[in-house]
């Protein structure tokens, strides 16, 4: 039984490391999700929390998994999570059974369950917790007491680092459909012969001799017994859902000249979007340079256009602060929030194909970008911002080592 306890508690720390680590590498994404638990229970007045309260989950997440999964600290570890596991259970049953937001988060973008799904893997979860928490004083960690306590406060500290490091930019692994190098028509195609919804059909007559009302479908209902029924409601329930393309609800309506969304996605040329998806709580960070590159594509030829779901007094009072000089088109909020972790960020397309993106404090200068083309520019960001990200290949190679420790402390205690 030993042996199965401690697949067990590998198992659990493979999931919360994983679970934290695609959450923490997008905290405001996690946070849009607290907020959306929140308006759907009828608790906006928490939203206040969404950001704190996405920093600290994936926190805890990855280091109760970090731990279980090198034995360290376990016991502390198995109460983590045992709790964890006690408290999203029930949560995500009542999710499940309810709807309210049809996609739970636990895996963030990496991994998309529906609320059943993830119900039932909160269920095998929670048992193996329930394994590990009874058998957690027979787990002993080949680490010292020093060596745990050093252990933990690194892998906090590197946790936090990402997590810092992409609110403050962009996520350094974008799971969504608007990663660079993604085509957004493709992303809106439905695939030929994809299964569509299925709804059944409710009709409701009343009796006009009784007054009784009775429930019929479109195969029975009385459409010629007009004498004795007549239509009183209809109801339409979605029993099968069909295929759904990752990228939907993405419309970029032009003030003037209404939807232009396919001109703009199969356009030759470039397309600079400066998105913000509510100027009233857009940073100023980054806007001075916007105006200059929209100055700077129209000396080019290229489109700019900002995207926004503000309504038009906003526009025009957020226009006139920061004299901006290009245009607004309205677009979903949600669809925003999803292309881009940053209010305002940029986006360059060519033909319909992300090839750069910017958080508002990294928004490129124009001096930077010269005669060079775009899309080369783009390209040698791209590779400029891997370099920066050599940082965490570094801390990667430093837990291979770890590893690597681990292996001969164990042998050599073997011995």
């Amino acid at each position: 039984m030993k042996v199965i306890a401690n697949i067990f508690r590998i198992l659990i720390g493979l999931v919360f490391i994983f679970s934290g680590f695609v959450k923490g590498v997008d905290p405001l994404g996690s946070a849009y999700k607290f907020t959306d638990y929140f308006n759907a229970f009828g608790m906006g007045w928490m939203n206040f929390s969404a950001l704190f309260l996405s920093f600290a989950q994936s926190l805890l997440e990855c280091i109760i998994g970090i731990c279980l999964f090198l034995n360290v600290r376990t016991k502390w570890a198995a109460w983590g999570a045992l709790l964890f596991m006690s408290v999203f259970t029930p949560l995500t049953l009542i999710l499940a059974i309810k709807n309210p937001v049809t996609d739970c988060g636990c895996f963030g973008d990496a991994w998309i369950l529906t609320n059943w799904e993830t119900f039932w893997k909160n269920v095998v979860l929670l048992v193996l917790a329930l394994v590990v928490f009874f058998y957690r004083n027979r787990f002993r960690s080949i680490f010292n007491f020093l060596e745990q306590i050093t252990l933990t406060a690194g892998s906090i500290l590197f946790i936090f680092v990402i997590e810092v490091h992409c609110y403050r930019h962009l996520p350094i692994l974008d799971f969504r459909p608007y990663a660079i190098g993604a085509n957004i028509s493709e992303g809106m195609a439905v695939p030929e012969g994809a299964p569509h919804d299925e709804y059944r059909m409710t009709l409701t007559y009343k009796n006009r001799q009784t007054g009784e009302l009775k429930d019929f479908d479109e195969s029975n209902y009385p459409w010629q017994d007009t004498l004795n029924w007549e239509f009183h409601s209809s109801d339409q329930k979605l029993i099968r859902e069909g295929y759904k393309a990752p990228i939907h609800d993405f419309v970029i309506e032009h003030p003037q000249y209404g939807t232009i969304t396919e001109e703009l996605l199969q356009s030759e040329e470039y397309v600079l979007l400066a998105v913000s998806y509510n100027l009233n709580k857009a940073s100023a960070t980054g806007q001075e340079e916007l105006n200059r590159l929209a100055a700077y594509a129209q000396q080019k030829g290229y489109r700019f256009y900002g995207l926004t779901a503000s309504l038009q007094e906003d526009i025009r009072k957020h226009s006139e602060k920061y004299n901006i000089p290009y245009e607004f088109c309205a677009t979903d909020e949600i669809q925003l929030k999803t292309i881009i972790r940053s209010n305002p960020g940029l986006v360059v397309l060519k033909k319909g194909t992300v090839i750069g993106k910017w958080g508002n404090r990294d928004i490129p200068a124009v001096d930077g970008i010269g005669e060079k083309d775009l899309l080369a520019y783009c390209l040698t960001e791209q590779q400029q911002h891997a370099g920066r990200n050599l940082v965490y290949l570094l801390v990667f190679l430093y837990l291979a080592l770890l590893f690597a420790y681990l292996a001969k402390k164990y042998k050599r205690m073997t011995k």
